[in-house]
């Protein structure tokens, strides 16, 4: 067969969550450049702050403010930063732990070279100029060879104005996907609009997709088998939640769909029915997306629900 195939592929998730009364403290402390711990049962003052003790797992709200200075525990120089990083330039990631503070902080520290930077240097934050309650709020460490700070945090309410009570953590991840061999063909199918899997050679089972080896028996398989077109709901979820640059709008159905001809059912969107009258046992056929290799959704065939007996082992 031609060559495996090959491209990037980015996964990305924007969590949004909120926050509890000890992060959003901490987090619109920072918008105002105040560095804020908590002080936990034994005397230990975290930072960042949790909400629940590591060790009595009580909850915890003495809220204290510890100086914007500290002290490098470790590091690690990072000669190639990458897309969105705090710093475009090299940098060390390092943990301080500030003055008044029992735990370190994780960030990075500005520095012109690893040669500059040593376990014990004595750093101080670096406020970023625009600041909206996030740990970006710090822009960075940089090295500091003034006075410490006070060793004792000062009590601190934790009271802010206009405090911060959510964030959006992205998450997303890039990296160069190579199917392999059985998964290549699989796509390069898709571009024919057919939908091929693969045999076990053992227990004869039709895998897809096919990744290759057999996940019940273990051993490799290579007959490839053209199954569907058509095929069966197997059970199914309702969407309600409309996902950031999807445009489908909410209520809709993803569904695992059992091929006819395979043993392993694969998921798509049911559309072409109402949401509320799609049903296990629902048959389907595929609708492709023009000028792309994949389906963009199935749809009802106005054939007979299928019997239960003939997808119950695919549900």
């Amino acid at each position: 067969m031609s060559d495996v195939l090959s491209a990037p592929l980015v996964v990305e998730f924007p969590f949004t969550r909120s926050l509890g009364p000890v992060q959003s403290a901490f987090l619109t402390g920072l918008r105002e450049r105040t560095v804020l711990g908590v002080r936990t049962d034994d005397g230990t003052v975290l930072v960042p702050p949790v909400e629940y003790d590591p060790v009595t797992a009580n909850e915890l709200g003495d809220l204290v403010e510890v100086a914007p200075t500290g002290t490098v525990t470790t590091w690690a120089w990072n000669p190639s930063p990458r897309r969105d990083q705090p710093l475009d330039t090299p940098f060390a990631w390092v943990l301080v732990r500030l003055d008044g503070a029992g735990t370190a902080l994780l960030h990075v520290l500005d520095a012109p070279g690893p040669d500059a930077v040593r376990t014990g240097m004595r750093v101080r934050i670096r406020w970023a100029a625009t600041r909206t309650g996030a740990i970006t709020d710090i822009a960075c460490f940089e090295p500091y060879e003034g006075e410490p700070g006070p060793t004792e945090p000062a009590p601190h309410s934790g009271e802010f104005t206009d405090p911060v009570t959510g964030i959006v953590a992205p998450a997303r991840l890039d990296y160069v996907h190579t199917p392999g061999r059985a998964q290549s063909a699989y796509i390069k199918a898709l571009e024919e609009r057919r939908t091929v899997g693969e045999r076990c050679p053992a227990c004869r089972k039709v895998y897809v997709p096919p990744r290759g080896a057999c996940p019940t028996c273990g051993v490799a398989t290579a007959e490839q088998v053209e199954v569907g077109p058509r095929g069966t709901v197997t059970t199914f979820c309702i969407v309600n939640i409309k996902a950031k640059n999807l445009d489908i709008e909410v209520p809709y159905v993803y569904a695992h769909i059992a091929l006819d001809g395979a043993d392993l059912a694969l998921h798509g969107r049911i559309a072409g029915i109402p949401y509320d009258q799609v049903r296990m046992g629902l048959r389907v056929e595929p609708v492709w997306s023009e000028g792309t290799r994949h389906v963009d959704h199935y749809r009802p065939t106005g054939e007979p629900d299928a019997d239960y007996d003939t997808y119950k082992e695919l549900v």
